[in-house]
């Protein structure tokens, strides 16, 4: 099965709303036609204002996170509704800077899950392991332990077009990034663990991009190989310039 190759910038806490306008307005206006879906996850106060900018383009939007309640009584959070209305169709869960400021867990990452499938999102769930437990030859069960605590009670007709991103932490904002072999041997134990718990057409169809450090230099020997799907981009999707070039070395 071929799966189409996804690049995803994850904006993090930069750009005030004019400059988050300005970077999607520059993004979308230099992709050349590409064969691929181009994915931007600005603030959520950024977000409807993106959203209007890149109306029509080839350009998806998604929000960082979400709360696992429709409204409420729940100051500073926002909803899977209100994410789809300000014009996202994606959101990012567990990214490992919300599990480790925030408190997040497997749990909390199986509810904001359920909410998005709930909210017609899909979700972008990542998983990864630290440099300890990489060290301790425990990455493998740490990504089992996130992927199974994340997707618990799911079926395979529940998924809804899930994309996971494997996010080694030690090669967050580190400037070290995972080996191409590193990258889809986590890749390709992450789609063993699919086709175990769901099924075969779930584990072949399921997108997994690569997260950590990921730069126009070292994109294509990544994202090359066999079992993975694209990349989740942090500080180099900052810049158009280089997000773009990560784009075409797909």
């Amino acid at each position: 099965m071929t799966r189409r190759k996804m690049v995803a910038g994850n904006w993090k806490m930069h750009k005030t709303l004019a400059e988050s306008v300005d970077l999607a307005g520059r993004v979308a206006e230099g992709l050349k036609d590409a064969d691929l879906d181009v994915l931007v996850a600005p603030t959520a106060l950024a977000l409807a204002a993106v959203g209007t900018r890149l109306a029509g383009s080839m350009v998806l939007l998604a929000a960082q996170n979400i709360f696992w309640e429709e409204q409420g009584a729940y100051t500073g959070e926002v909803s899977a509704p209100l994410v789809r209305a300000a014009g996202a169709s994606h959101v990012i869960i567990g990214h490992s800077e919300r599990r480790q400021y925030f408190g997040e867990s497997e749990k909390t990452a199986g509810l904001r899950v359920a909410a998005a499938l709930a909210g017609g999102l899909v979700p972008i769930l990542c998983v990864g392991e630290t440099l300890a437990e990489r060290q301790k030859d425990q990455t493998q069960g740490v990504l089992e332990s996130q992927l199974a605590g994340a997707l618990a009670g799911l079926a395979a007709n529940d998924l809804g077009g899930l994309i996971l991103a494997y996010e080694p932490v030690w090669a967050i904002g580190t400037g070290v990034n995972a080996s191409a072999q590193q990258a889809n041997e986590a890749h390709a134990f992450i789609r063993a663990w699919l086709d175990y718990r769901f099924d075969k057409e779930v584990a072949n169809g399921t997108r997994i991009l690569y997260g950590g450090s990921v730069k126009p230099a070292n994109a294509a020997g990544l994202l090359n190989q066999s079992e993975v799907d694209g990349a989740l981009v942090g500080g180099a999707s900052l810049n158009a310039a280089d997000f773009l070039g990560i784009i075409q070395a797909v």
